[in-house]
């Protein structure tokens, strides 16, 4: 055990160092690529894992901080360590944690979860198809997906495994991790499949206008991605059963049994109508008070009301400890991320990609682009930061290709932000959110981030950019 944990904190090191010695590459500046080297060890130390996640991420940003490498300053230097905390994607993961709790606490996520036992309960691949139906309805109408995953979708069905006696840790494969992966595949195919689904696609596509004047509307991006969105939906529950079984698969009876635990537990309470209206005035706000309230607002002003109406005590809010994990950690990631922008990693890195792709065939070229696009999120902890770094530098450099299909390469690099967001634990909000729960073990998750990943890239790669093609004429 001494040993397996002795090589989990020397690669990462090793890694780190063997960068640091190597030539600075052209084009980059040493601090870039010092930067880089930490960054490169983090991302390995948070695959193996020697120390919780929220540690390595602390550890990275003060020794970025400390030799210098984000800022020109101390002041500077500290400024950008704390920048991740002032991140809104950050809090609002921390209110989804809370909303769970409050669904927790008050018993209605185990009264919603038991109803859904009862009507799709006899198989647990019917339960996954539950799950997928849930997102699949609110997601046009609901910007952001780590709203929606957080807010309504995760504090429901982590109340389904506990009702099986799968809960984090050894009996987790019974029914939760299942469950958990399903939940955000899920929310990543509707996040492409849907304008409105994902703040990034909006920003996107604002992205595409400013830089190339070219623009596509609701529709066009909705039957753009229909077929490969319908397939990948309709497999992503049955796919996920394949790939990583639940042991549960078949309870008989459990309808008849959750209807009986429906019966004592009674009546609604009154704590359990004030968290259900505050959830329902989340969502409200969430799916038509977009213009006017931010999502991470809402759900904190609804922690707020949670704790004045005494759905939670204070203290269990301070108690919760997956919810302060989860904000150190993400905080961190957040910040590291943004210094390989801040430094022109990235920009260094998206031109030389498109310099090695000129003189390739023009549907090759748009493939790689593409291709390549979707796999430098390992590098981002943010789907919107990833866009707004790169979005505009890909689309220039392939402006300046001779007869490039302008539109047909901007569609299928903003299609990218929704299925790109589970490939990693920290590659959005909604993979935070589930990474968070505990049900899916680190390798595991890993794991089937680049399985799905290769899958929903290769299914789009192979499918998605010829129907769009013959699409746009």
């Amino acid at each position: 055990m001494y040993r397996k944990r002795l090589v989990t904190i020397v690669i990462p090191l090793a890694l780190w160092g063997i960068l640091l010695a190597l030539p600075v590459p052209r084009g980059l500046t040493p601090q870039a690529w010092h930067y880089f080297a930490l960054f490169a060890g983090v991302i390995v130390g948070l695959i193996l894992e020697p120390v919780p996640g929220a540690v390595i991420g602390m550890l990275g940003v003060a020794v970025a901080a400390g030799a210098g490498l984000a800022g020109a300053n101390a002041g500077e230097s500290v400024k950008w360590a704390l920048s991740g905390f002032a991140n809104s994607t950050v809090w609002l993961i921390f209110a989804a944690f809370m909303f769970g709790l409050g669904y927790e606490k008050t018993g209605l996520g185990r009264r919603i979860a038991l109803n859904l036992v009862k009507l799709l309960g006899r198989r647990t691949l019917g339960l996954g198809y539950a799950v997928a139906l849930s997102d699949l309805c609110l997601g046009p109408f609901m910007p952001s997906n780590t709203a929606r995953s957080g807010g309504t979708i995760y504090p429901i069905i982590k109340n389904i495994p506990e009702i099986f006696d799968s809960r984090p840790g050894p009996s987790s494969r019974r029914m939760g991790a299942y469950l958990m992966w399903t939940g955000l595949a899920t929310t990543a195919v509707t996040s492409s499949l849907f304008l409105t689904a994902n703040a990034p696609n909006l920003l996107g596509l604002e992205l595409v206008t400013k830089a190339i004047k070219i623009t596509f509307t609701w529709r066009e991006w909705f039957m753009g991605f229909l077929p490969i969105g319908v397939l990948l939906f309709l497999a992503v529950p049955l796919l996920t059963y394949l790939i990583y079984p639940p042991e549960i698969k078949a309870s008989a009876g459990a309808n008849t049994w959750a209807g009986a635990e429906l019966e004592k537990l009674g009546r609604v309470s009154l704590r359990e109508l004030v968290m259900g209206g505050l959830a329902v005035a989340a969502l409200a706000l969430w799916i038509f008070g977009g213009q006017r309230f931010d999502a991470t607002i809402v759900a904190l002003g609804v922690v707020v009301a949670m704790v004045l109406t005494g759905v939670i005590t204070w203290n269990d809010l301070l108690e919760y400890k997956q919810a302060w994990n989860m904000l150190v950690w993400f905080g961190t990631l957040v910040a590291l991320a943004d210094g390989l922008k801040n430094l022109g990693f990235l920009k260094w890195f998206a031109g030389l990609t498109s310099g090695l792709l000129t003189g390739l065939p023009m549907l090759w070229t748009v493939v790689l682009f593409v291709a390549i696009y979707f796999l430098v999120h390992y590098l981002f902890a943010s789907l919107t930061a990833h866009a707004t770094a790169l979005l505009p530098v890909f689309l220039v450099a392939a402006a300046a290709v001779p007869g490039m299909p302008l539109k047909l390469l901007a569609m299928g690099l903003c299609y990218t932000s929704g299925i790109s967001a589970m490939l990693t634990p920290y590659a959005s909000g909604p993979s935070a959110i589930f990474y968070g729960s505990g049900y899916i073990e680190r390798k595991d998750f890993w794991r089937l981030g680049l399985i799905f990943g290769i899958i929903f890239l290769g299914v789009f790669l192979l499918l998605g950019i010829p129907y769009l093609r013959w699409y746009l004429g």
